[in-house]
């Protein structure tokens, strides 16, 4: 396990105060904990099941994309993946 410092604005650390008071954590150490590991295990929003050489098919595929002018930027294709 491994210690870190965390510095917060004095409005922020207070928020957190009364958040882990209404809601029976023990301190700030175990809010911080629990945030953290909702963010990154279970509100991740990328999907990490992808391999390396998946990864490497799919930027080949955008770059290809964009050059054939298929796709003429990275803020159309993002559009396009939202649809």
């Amino acid at each position: 396990m491994k210690q870190i410092n965390l510095k917060l604005p004095d409005n922020l650390l207070q928020a957190a105060q009364n958040y882990i008071d209404n809601f029976g954590f023990r301190n700030i150490q175990e809010l911080a904990t629990e945030s953290i590991r909702e963010k990154v295990f279970e509100k991740n929003e990328f999907d990490e099941t992808f391999t390396k050489e998946e990864i490497k098919l799919i930027d080949a595929l955008i770059e290809h994309s964009i050059k054939d002018k298929k796709i003429v930027s990275e803020k159309e294709l993002m559009k396009v993946l939202r649809e």
